[in-house]
């Protein structure tokens, strides 16, 4: 027979679809095919494959070849079909067995001497081809990659004559194994590094123990980027499952997997010129954007109103539902998104308002301008909005011997703790409760229902307002290892609402 049947997998969102790559040969004029929904780099695979077999001293067929990747409607990219489609001609012109290759897939870019080259989307790959109970094939450099999902079978390798020689068994490959003497990246800096500002760590304390999304307003200079950029010192590292889910997102990113960095929790803080299509995921095909490469981590915005309204308002789906859709005219990519959300942002444009020592030279209506960029839904979303205020010269000069800040170890401890209270009682944070869970978890004494119930009205919050208060509260009640929440429990979250407060108090021009 001059057809040969090869397994590979395409890239599709996080997910890694069949491909089946059929090699057939025939009579008539030399011509190489390839159909299927092909993209630019998939068609030039003929040019890389031809050489490839060349320069390894194969024999490339002088007949009709046509590869087909099955399904046809699915869109091919990329050069991880180079070494099916190479092996597909060896198989289909009798050069290696056939016997052996519906046990296995494989993946990987050819280069021109038939070295094998990295290709983006393996552990999805690995994930896919285990479900199937199919061993994997894929190049030495994604060996790290691969080598996270425990107890599958793929072997590495760095040319194409090594894939060959396996498969005749001449020479087997290796396993990739994770190598157990790597050490884990480590996040290097402290909340003893912050001098003063012990309202924002005690805010900042709480938001890691509940998951909560946290907004800093202050002047400039405050500290408030070094608290926000210290929340994964005091957060515990990701479980197994948890670092696949990341390492998932990073492997099919145009940034690609660090296994350096394995473990390691996602901290994204992308510039404040970012379009809506950089923060969301966007392109052709779809990679994820910085909220999905932030998934069980954080994302930071700095600088909060100076992002373009429409990236603002592009959070607010993904901050409900924890996942984002793409949709194009041709096909649609869902990536998760349960971020983190931190951000920070002046009072005002000159960044002094209400300050007690500088003056504020912003008039009334530019104040009003300014924080209207942010949307009344996007703020209610936010769990804690505390302000940051400017420290005195006294403070900023104090040595380390008399500086009483805690450690983030210290501070980790105490959330690692109060995690464990939320997991134990609901399987999940008090940040991710929904309304119905709310009634059956969060239950008030008399007076702090009445102080509640009293500050709705005169603050006039929104039901999603009450709500977030509540699991804030909620947080704090098991920080202090208390069952029910207590009139000072809802006293303190009501003071993690500034912007729902008149805080700005506008220096006139």
């Amino acid at each position: 027979m001059t057809l040969a049947i090869i397994y590979s997998r395409a890239c599709s969102g996080i997910t890694a679809p069949l491909v089946t790559v059929e090699a057939h040969l025939s009579r008539g004029l030399p011509r190489f095919n390839i159909v299927g929904l092909p993209e630019a780099a998939v068609q030039e695979s003929k040019e890389r494959v031809r050489s490839a077999l060349l320069n390894t001293h194969f024999e490339f067929p002088v007949r009709r070849i046509t590869i087909n990747l099955a399904p046809a409607d699915l869109p091919k990219e990329g050069g991880r079909f180079d070494l099916p489609i190479a092996l597909g001609i060896l198989a289909a012109t009798g050069q290696i067995p056939k016997n052996k290759l519906a046990e296995y897939e494989f993946t990987g870019e050819l280069a021109l001497s038939g070295e094998l080259r990295p290709v983006r989307g393996v552990l999805p790959m690995v994930i896919s081809a285990k479900q199937v109970n199919r061993r994997l094939i894929v190049p030495r450099a994604n060996a790290h990659e691969a080598a996270l999902v425990r107890s599958s079978e793929v072997y590495s390798a760095s040319h194409l004559l090594e894939v060959c020689a396996h498969l005749k068994g001449e020479k087997r490959l290796p396993l990739c194994e994770i190598e157990e003497n790597e050490a884990i990246t480590v996040y290097g800096l402290d909340l003893e590094d912050v001098r003063g500002q012990m309202h924002a760590k005690r805010a900042l304390e709480i938001a890691a123990a509940g998951s909560h999304s946290l907004l800093f307003v202050g002047p400039p200079g405050t500290g408030k980027t070094m608290l926000a950029s210290r929340i994964p010192s005091i957060l515990p590292t990701l479980t197994d499952d948890y670092a696949l889910e990341v390492a998932a997102i990073a492997s099919v990113s145009n940034a690609g997997f660090d296994h350096l960095k394995w473990q390691q929790l996602p901290f994204r803080s992308p510039h404040h010129s970012s379009s809506s299509a950089a923060l969301v995921g966007g392109g052709r095909p779809p990679r994820p954007g910085e909220i999905s490469l932030a998934h069980r981590g954080i994302l930071f915005l700095d600088e909060l109103p100076e992002f373009h309204r429409n990236v603002l308002e592009s959070l607010r789906e993904p901050l409900e539902s924890g996942h984002i859709t793409i949709s194009r005219a041709a096909f649609q990519s869902t990536f998760p998104a349960k971020f983190q959300f931190i951000a920070a942002m002046n009072p005002c444009p000159c960044g002094f308002a209400g300050s007690p020592t500088d003056s504020c030279h912003c008039t009334i209506e530019q104040v009003q301008r300014y924080l209207r960029k942010l949307s009344g839904p996007l703020l209610d979303r936010i769990d804690m909005q505390v302000e940051v205020p400017s420290l005195p010269p006294e403070v900023l000069a104090m040595n380390a011997e008399k500086n009483s800040s805690e450690s983030s170890d210290v501070v980790r401890a105490r959330v690692i703790k109060a995690r464990e209270f939320q997991l134990t009682r609901q399987h999940k944070c008090n940040a991710e409760l929904l309304p119905n869970e709310l009634t059956m978890h969060c239950h008030l004494e008399e007076g702090a229902q009445q102080l509640l119930s009293q500050m709705m009205l005169k603050l006039n919050f929104s039901a999603r307002v009450y709500h977030r208060i509540l699991k804030v509260a909620r947080t704090i009640a098991d920080l202090g290892g208390v069952d029910d929440i207590l009139i000072s429990h809802i006293s303190e979250a009501l003071t993690y609402r500034c912007l729902d407060r008149v805080i700005f108090k506008q220096n006139p021009r």
